[in-house]
């Protein structure tokens, strides 16, 4: 079929390759299919751009989560479920003492607090545990008087990508945290979305969507042998 018969027929399609061919005229890069996009999405091609480029972020970190194995988080908090642990739970401002009752995926649940989002944890460890950690803890004092907010899309977070840490396991690290908190620890265990510091029967549990800094503490490494 001759293209000036098709384009008599299909009167509104070709229109509409028109204005896709337009597009990529005057936005050198554009593909067809980004371009078709763009056309049927009513965006400007930034704001297209914008939003394919976030969905690509959400994908790639929903593929990294699913590559990291979380037994050993879920093991730590069912053995405190389990054996009725008094917790220290802190949160942004203040801390919380408690015992966890049940974990969902986006939840936790208290003895005395009840549901409490799992945004709001900013760390968790046994009561004895932290009344030992707490007078050594340093703190960052901007951070201490206004804590850092959590974004709801993982995407926008400083971290959600599980598997950078995953090297690191067995290191002592420094991390920033939230609410000001650093810890100085070695890393134990990375979960899918939690870290586990510290050693074992003494672990701390970090979100990592509580974490602003992060870095291998090469002081409190070993000396490499001569």
């Amino acid at each position: 079929m001759k293209c000036r018969i098709w384009r008599k027929l299909h009167a509104e399609e070709a229109k509409r390759f028109d204005q896709v061919y337009e597009l990529m005229g005057k936005n050198p890069g554009l593909s067809l299919g980004d371009a078709f996009g763009v056309l049927q999405s009513g965006m400007t091609v930034a704001e297209f751009m914008a939003r394919k480029e976030r969905s690509q972020r959400k994908a790639a970190i929903k593929q990294a989560r699913g590559e990291v194995d979380n037994a050993a988080v879920a093991d730590f908090l069912s053995t405190l479920v389990t054996g009725k642990t008094e917790l220290a739970v802190v949160l942004g401002e203040r801390t919380v003492l408690d015992v966890l009752t049940a974990e969902e995926p986006i939840a936790f649940t208290f003895d005395r607090t009840g549901r409490m989002e799992k945004l709001q944890v900013v760390l968790l460890t046994r009561r004895a545990d932290w009344e030992k950690l707490l007078p050594g803890v340093e703190r960052d004092p901007k951070l201490t008087q206004k804590p850092a907010s959590v974004a709801r899309q993982p995407d926008k977070r400083p971290f959600s990508d599980p598997r950078p840490f995953l090297p690191q396991v067995g290191q002592a690290v420094r991390l920033v945290l939230r609410n000001g908190v650093t810890l100085k620890m070695p890393l134990m265990k990375a979960g899918r979305f939690d870290l586990l510091l510290g050693e074992p029967g003494s672990e701390v549990f970090v979100p990592l969507h509580a974490i602003l800094r992060f870095e291998v503490d090469s002081a409190a490494q070993p000396p490499a042998p001569a």
